[in-house]
């Protein structure tokens, strides 16, 4: 799947964010806790959600939960 397609590809699944709290980068201005998202794309690592701003994004699965 092109990332080009991810905003109009159909949701893999929704996920609520259960923290902001990260040690490196600054995600509590595109996430907001308790909220639910749409997945669009998984990784082992990484899930890629629309966030706050409307657009994808990647962020850790570190804050989220199913």
């Amino acid at each position: 799947m092109s990332y080009l397609n991810w905003l109009d590809a159909p949701t893999l699944k929704t996920v609520t964010c259960t923290h902001t709290e990260a040690e490196k980068y600054v995600v509590n201005h595109m996430l907001t806790a308790g909220n639910t998202y749409e997945v669009k794309n998984e990784t082992d690592e990484f899930l890629f959600i629309v966030d706050n701003s409307g657009k994808v994004g990647g962020y850790y699965k570190t804050y989220f939960a199913d």
